[in-house]
């Protein structure tokens, strides 16, 4: 069940004033989503002992959900979590877009 509420922001580059950019978040779209606590594999037991968590996300495919990279980043709306986007799978599934996200 999609009983969670979250938020998918892309990175603008926004002008310093000195010549460079500043990277600003940029709201994409919004949706309901499904978290699975991710365990098992080096890495997500690595990043365990460094502290941040690992979840698994599914969410809606959609025209909007299978743009989502790694660069962007999701918000948990309800408890006001950001997390990095580790991986994206919009291909295995044709109804879902699984991620694997990871908190700072």
């Amino acid at each position: 069940m999609l009983t969670e509420a979250v938020a998918f922001d892309r990175p603008s580059g926004v002008p310093d004033g000195y010549g460079g950019t500043t990277i600003e978040w940029e709201e994409a779209f919004a949706c309901h989503a499904e978290f699975t606590y991710a365990k098992g594999d080096e890495t997500v037991q690595a990043a365990r002992l460094a502290g941040r968590s690992s979840y698994k996300v599914k969410i809606n495919s959609s025209s909007q959900s299978r743009r989502i990279t790694t660069d962007w980043r999701m918000r948990d709306t309800r408890r006001g979590q950001e997390w990095n986007i580790r991986e994206v799978d919009a291909i295995t599934d044709m109804m879902w877009v699984w991620l694997v996200v990871e908190a700072d």
